[in-house]
């Protein structure tokens, strides 16, 4: 795997601790945890031009503040995988203080704590630089969760997930308005029917994992409900 400084990328980050940076061809992911709810923001800067994207403005905007300066420039978009409190507690502190563009899916924007500039929803684009991202839509967690793909040119998919796939499982569906059939129907129609095994994904919380690690146990989620 790629590796920054001789430190190779695993996906694992401690709570309140460093980042962890992956260099790809065109693209460099800071991956850090924030919040007592140990929630994973990404940073995604396009390396051609400096452009940055944040995932998930949390928690602690100071700490997130110091990521994208970290990332050496400005704050052009921050996403929002869905609605719920642990995943926007800093999103208002970080828009203010960086004037950055929301994007959030539609179904979920108007529960978010900001204006939110561009609703999207399948089989549509956001850009980072010179860098697109394709937008998934997979309902169930939430009714406009997205997840955001980037066809990697060297080869490999890199799939943001939010809440809705994570090592082991779909997200949390025994809230009410939560949809366990909605959910996993999405994940595999949208997600393992669409990505090959090499996909590497990045959850809202947690280690990161592949497609191909998870993929022979859908059916088990399945049959358990969860």
């Amino acid at each position: 795997m790629p590796d920054v400084a001789g430190v190779p990328y695993t996906g694992h980050v401690e709570q309140g601790g460093a980042a962890a940076v992956r260099e790809l061809s065109d693209l460099t992911i800071r991956k850090q945890s924030v919040g007592t709810f140990d929630n994973n923001a990404y940073l995604l800067t396009c390396r051609a031009t400096g452009t940055q994207l944040l995932i998930d403005a949390a928690a602690e905007g100071p700490r997130l503040l110091e990521l994208v300066a970290a990332g050496g420039g400005g704050l052009e978009t921050v996403v929002t995988t869905h609605q719920h409190h642990d995943h926007v507690g800093a999103l208002a502190e970080v828009v203010e203080a960086t004037g950055a563009r929301t994007v959030a899916g539609a179904d979920d924007a108007d529960a978010l704590p900001v204006t939110v500039d561009v609703r999207v929803g399948q089989g549509d684009t956001v850009t980072v630089g010179e860098v697109t991202l394709d937008v998934v839509h997979l309902r169930g967690h939430t009714p406009g969760s997205i997840a955001l793909a980037y066809a990697d040119p060297d080869g490999h998919t890199h799939l943001f997930t939010g809440d809705s796939l994570f090592p082991g499982g779909v997200g949390n569906t025994k809230n009410p308005g939560q949809s366990f059939d909605s959910l996993i129907e999405d994940v595999t129609t949208r997600v393992f029917d669409v990505y090959d095994d090499d996909t590497w994904f990045y959850p809202g919380h947690g280690d990161d994992s592949t497609l191909g690690a998870e993929r022979p146990h859908i059916d088990e989620w399945r049959a358990r409900g969860w």
